[in-house]
């Protein structure tokens, strides 16, 4: 049944990548666009600071992909509670509220979106930056563990979220926006938190029935929208640690005990939002971790991510 899943998700996400891209030309001196304004929504993997500190390790760096897609364009990004334009927040959902850590206080994706569209308009010259689906995979893999849905609902549930965020994309376009980088969920299967909880299985088919949810649809968009692979790129990290610099892949590099239920994964786990370069392992070398804590990435894995999307939005506008 998981082979299945799986091989109909890759086909279905190889089909539906391979339409957004048949939108794509190539870039040129006169056509590559040049960003005035970054706007960014999302969750834990998009937050900027919303509550002060990033879901990696806080060491004052450019330690978030969409601050290194910015910082391509020369420009900056602050959080929305800071009276910047990324309203990305740690734990937020599709449109599932409580959040994964159980609060409901957190702004959905959708309510993200409702946030800026009541008080401004898209321009011309704006690139808006989007991910989500950890947290609702988070949240569906806790129901699962309390008893109250099976792996199959999950995965139903995961798909369910995927296919509510294309919808919040679409509004994006619909709204005004022309240059929409889209970034799924990774696989949480490759998380330190899934070898821990022995749920690698349930959480592969999950993520990737999030991911084909999105692109199912999004398909249609690639006039507008720009779909980069986070999950492959994750994968990667994963799989060849050593291309990207990394010496360990599986376990986190952060000390930062929450004693809450601070990510989703229970109480007293590493929450990397409390991670300084004080909590780390002893002699470690942060920039050879590709994990943060048990879900969420080092600054190193975010700023390669962070340039490959960038390269790509340069050979893609």
């Amino acid at each position: 049944m998981a082979a299945n899943w799986m091989r109909r998700s890759l086909m279905v996400a190889a089909c539906a990548s391979a339409a957004l891209l048949a939108a794509c030309g190539s870039s040129t001196t006169e056509s590559a666009i040049s960003p005035q304004r970054m706007i960014a929504f999302g969750d834990g993997m998009s937050d900027v600071g919303q509550k002060g500190t990033r879901y990696t390790v806080n060491d004052g760096s450019v330690n978030n992909w969409t601050l290194q897609v910015a910082s391509g364009y020369g420009k900056t990004l602050s959080a929305s509670s800071a009276g910047g334009k990324s309203y990305a927040a740690g734990n937020a959902r599709i449109v599932a509220k409580p959040d994964a850590a159980g609060s409901n206080t957190t702004l959905t994706v959708k309510e993200q979106i409702d946030s800026f569209l009541a008080s401004n308009t898209f321009t011309g010259d704006d690139l808006v930056m989007i991910n989500g689906g950890i947290s609702d995979v988070i949240a569906n893999m806790a129901a699962v563990n309390a008893g109250t849905m099976t792996t199959e609902q999950m995965i139903t549930a995961s798909r369910q979220a995927g296919t509510d965020f294309a919808a919040q994309i679409r509004r994006l376009v619909n709204a005004g926006a022309k240059y929409v980088v889209v970034a799924g969920t990774y696989d949480l299967s490759k998380t330190p938190w899934a070898t821990d909880i022995g749920r690698t299985t349930a959480l592969n088919s999950a993520s990737s029935a999030f991911n084909e949810g999105l692109l199912v649809g999004i398909v249609d968009l690639g006039a507008n929208v720009l779909y980069v692979e986070l999950a492959s790129y994750v994968n990667r990290y994963t799989d060849s640690p050593s291309a990207y610099g990394f010496e360990n892949a599986t376990k986190a590099v952060c000390t930062s005990v929450d004693a809450t239920d601070g990510i989703g994964i229970g109480a007293g786990k590493v929450n990397s939002a409390l991670c300084t370069t004080s909590t780390l392992l002893a002699s470690a070398n942060q920039d050879k971790y590709a994990f943060a804590d048990s879900v969420y990435l080092t600054p190193s894995a975010q700023r390669q991510f962070g340039t490959y999307a960038y390269d790509r939005l340069r050979s893609r506008w």
